[in-house]
């Protein structure tokens, strides 16, 4: 499976990947070494504090460099009718509870914030959708659920939107 990525996306993860190598990997490579430097390993916190610090600093770069590699690059359609990439939804569930999303790329998904990716359940039922259509949101094979677009603002996409972390 790839993740549909825009080329800001892209540009957002290579400076991570960049930052994290060049500033923050020699700085945690030291505080490894100095830690080390205290003496016994067994009962050393400092020690594995800094180790696991580096080892996360590693992963997530791994993690980058792996999206990056594996996503599919997508370019924003400024004239598409339907629901697509940073569109502002409205939306009423079943319950009469009204609500806004927005649709972002998996990279900056936040559903706190109401950043909802086109690959989540709500995200695949909007897609392409238009403002007065009532879709069936499959969850899982057993549970779905329907929501009316209220109406659609066309947004485009925001350097603002931070890239998510884990």
């Amino acid at each position: 499976m790839y993740d549909e990525l825009t080329p800001l996306d892209i540009q957002k993860m290579q400076e991570e990947i960049d930052y994290r190598t060049l500033e923050l990997r020699p700085k945690l490579i030291a505080d490894v070494q100095e830690a080390r430097a205290f003496g016994d390993l067994s009962e050393n916190f400092e020690y594995k504090e800094a180790k696991r610090q580096k080892n996360r600093n590693d992963s997530r770069i791994r993690y980058l460099q792996r999206m990056i590699r594996t996503a599919k690059v997508v370019q924003l359609e400024k004239d598409g009718a339907g629901i697509g990439l940073f569109d502002h939804i409205r939306l009423v569930d079943e319950d009469g509870d009204e609500m806004e999303v927005q649709m972002v790329t998996t990279l900056r998904v936040d559903a706190e914030e109401g950043r909802i990716s086109r690959q989540s359940p709500l995200g695949r039922a909007l897609f392409g959708r238009r403002a007065g259509e009532t879709v069936r949101v499959e969850v899982r094979p057993d549970y779905s659920y329907e929501v009316k677009i209220l109406s659609v603002e066309k947004g485009q996409e925001n350097n603002d939107i931070p890239i998510a972390q884990y």
